[in-house]
């Protein structure tokens, strides 16, 4: 795309997902006018967009001083709405320095990180990876100080009561894994990232992470792992799976100083609530019967 905005590009991710509602694709038939006007607000020459993203549109942005940058406009939604909010709070301490918001336009100007390379794709054992996103996650928690972003105890509240209901209407008892919904959330106020996913961890450099599209809320810090747990590489392929997430949950609670036995209840009863939500909205039986599967090795985990 060149910096008058035509010729944009809307990446099939994008279309193929949010632009299915009535809502996104609406938002898609404004994207060239919203990317326009953030070039035109910051002075950039942007490239091509990034390919991956899921409810954005990314792209390497440059300015005339020639300094590397990301131009971010999200389609409009309550997980998004404060990223801006947490950014600046960590002030470039484990992500990216945010240089620049459009709250009206959803926009943010934000540093580029380089090389860009994803943990989930980087060289190293899972001990490794999980090793050095468990240095960006302990940076990302050592914010202090009251960040207006959403309270975990409200949001969770509110998964506990849709996991009732949808595990009411398809048959399957998740009582456990709401109630853990409702009490795990108070153990502690922290700010934490909220989709601390191996692919929202970008190598800046030969010995740095940052963390990118934070969903962030204030709670307990041990509801950031299970992503890093499960998705560092694939734990349910190994033949004894509830052996490697115990030694995973071992070792990222005693990296970050937390109790394991909490770790393993917040995975389960995350891992839970995404069963009952590929269910209901994707209509997908088998493959929430398939994540249940997985919640019951969780739950032997945590004992």
């Amino acid at each position: 795309m060149n910096e008058q905005g035509h010729g944009m590009v809307v990446p099939a991710i994008l279309r193929d997902g949010v632009g299915r509602t009535p809502a996104g694709a609406e938002w898609i038939e404004r994207l060239p006018t919203l990317v326009a006007r953030a070039g035109a607000r910051w002075g950039l020459r942007l490239g091509p967009p990034f390919t991956d993203g899921a409810a954005s549109w990314c792209a390497p942005a440059t300015r005339a001083d020639g300094r590397p940058l990301v131009l971010k406009v999200s389609f409009p939604h309550d997980e998004a709405r404060h990223e801006a909010v947490a950014l600046r709070a960590w002030h470039g301490h484990g992500v990216p320095e945010l240089l620049g918001v459009d709250d009206d336009d959803w926009a943010l100007l934000l540093e580029r990180v380089e090389p860009g390379t994803p943990l989930s794709r980087a060289p190293g054992s899972a001990r490794e990876r999980l090793t050095a996103a468990a240095d960006v996650a302990r940076s990302l928690w050592s914010v202090g100080g009251q960040v207006e972003v959403p309270a975990m105890a409200d949001v969770c509240a509110g998964w506990a009561d849709l996991l009732e209901e949808r595990g009411s209407r398809h048959g399957v008892d998740v009582r456990g894994a709401a109630e853990l919904l409702r009490t795990l959330p108070g153990w502690s106020d922290t700010l934490v990232h909220g989709d601390l996913n191996p692919g929202n961890l970008l190598a800046a450099g030969e010995s740095r992470w940052l963390a990118i599209d934070p969903k962030p809320m204030r709670g307990d810090p041990a509801y950031d792992l299970w992503p890093l747990l499960e998705q560092i590489d694939d734990p349910f392929e190994h033949p004894a799976p509830a052996a490697v997430l115990r030694e995973r949950v071992a070792l990222l609670a005693g990296l970050l100083d937390l109790d394991a036995a909490r770790v393993a209840a917040w995975a389960f009863a995350r891992c839970t609530e995404s069963a009952l939500w590929v269910w209901d909205q994707l209509v997908d039986e088998p493959g929430a019967r398939a994540i249940l599967g997985q919640a019951a090795v969780w739950a032997r985990v945590a004992g």
